[in-house]
């Protein structure tokens, strides 16, 4: 069958910080709220199981809520259990996404030592990130964040940053480009912020316009462009790179359909995508039914075929092939609809305007073995 990866929730939407632009906020009937936990049965379970696949590599992303809340010996039974259920040869990654305020040297020691992948969520300068990210208490988090940062940096434990662009930062995309480059971070994630507005039906304040994602991405590209490719990792652009070398992207945002991995709650209940965590998206649990069944189901091919439902606007467009369509949650941002143009439609036409000859320009150096080094396509 076709290889897929596992987005786990082992605390469910359970969350130390109370960021404003949290989009569990609007979710709570969906996905319950509190202390949420995963349990021992599950994790075996799901462990157990998914490893039996054999996939050539099995992997296994963390992610909340706050996953760290589920404490290291959590952690530690995982590794058990990969090392238990895992056939010789088998590759086994894993990845945490966390908002890192708990990564102390114990934590770091240990992520180091079983290879996690860590993504820290920070949005830029202490100035802006403390805007929005928060703890309970109403205090801010960037100084926390920065020193788990460099606890990593001290065992030596593999990270990268996600950025949600925010009404505040997005207009400030040199002071973030200087910030993570100033600060020696090399891997960085930008995701686009829009949720709706439950009291209104419109926008939520926080979420950015088409036009300022339009402009944020224009400028980061001149200043990555500029500092060198090779020199920094951006995600997104990284995807497009590999689209215009391979012809394939590397994230779901652009890919021809949504199905390189399913969502399994702390319950064992198991989702399509983390954006669709409801009951019409529900595949089913791990104590029902297979996993493999789960990922292949029907509900499932239907959902990853439904990022094909494209509007007459996008099947006209002359970037189509690059973009096909966006993100199906940035489809349904207003209108609920996913044969709509995307809500970042005019940003991403701007965007792919103004940098895809420079795109192919870095792909044909990268095909000929050349250097890609600041000013070689001036």
């Amino acid at each position: 069958m076709q290889p897929f990866t596992l987005l786990i929730k082992p605390s469910g939407s359970d969350c130390n910080l109370d960021c404003t632009y949290c989009f569990y906020k609007d979710r709570a009937r969906e996905i319950g709220h509190g202390r949420q936990r995963m349990s021992g049965e599950v994790l075996e379970r799901l462990v157990k199981d998914y490893l039996a696949l054999g996939f050539e590599v099995s992997g296994f992303s963390w992610q909340g809520g706050e996953p760290t809340l589920m404490g290291l010996d959590f952690y530690e039974r995982v590794v058990e259990l990969q090392k238990k259920y895992g056939g010789a040869g088998q590759q086994v990654s894993n990845a945490l996404q966390t908002n890192a305020v708990l990564l102390d040297d114990e934590w770091c020691r240990f992520l180091h030592d079983n290879k996690f992948l860590v993504g820290i969520s920070i949005d830029g300068p202490k100035e802006f990130h403390d805007y929005y990210r928060r703890d309970h208490s109403g205090g801010g988090t960037f100084d926390r964040v920065m020193t788990a940062i460099e606890n990593c940096r001290k065992y030596d434990v593999e990270f990268n940053t996600l950025t949600l662009l925010n009404n505040i930062n997005v207009e400030h995309a040199d002071e973030l480009f200087d910030f993570f480059v100033d600060n020696g971070i090399k891997y960085l994630q930008f995701i686009s912020c829009v949720e709706r507005d439950p009291a209104t039906g419109g926008v939520a304040d926080f979420s950015i316009t088409p036009e300022q994602y339009g402009e944020f991405l224009c400028r980061i590209f001149d200043r990555w462009y500029e500092y060198g490719p090779e020199k920094l990792s951006i995600r997104t652009f990284d995807s497009i790179l590999s689209y215009c070398i391979t012809g394939k992207q590397t994230i779901c945002t652009f890919d021809k359909q949504c199905s390189a991995y399913i969502v399994v709650e702390h319950t064992g209940e198991c989702f399509c995508c983390d954006f669709f965590v409801e009951p019409k998206w529900r595949l089913g649990s791990i104590f029902e039914t297979p996993i493999e069944k789960l990922a292949a189901s029907a509900k499932k091919r239907a959902f990853a075929r439904a990022k094909q439902n494209l509007c007459n606007k996008c099947l006209l467009c002359r970037h189509l092939s690059v973009c096909r369509g966006g993100c199906m949650k940035d489809r349904a941002a207003l209108d609920e609809s996913w044969n709509t143009e995307s809500y970042f439609c005019e940003s991403y036409r701007r965007f792919f305007d103004y940098t895809m000859p420079r795109f192919m320009q870095i792909a044909a150096a990268v095909n000929a073995g050349s250097s890609v080094s600041p000013g070689s396509f001036a």
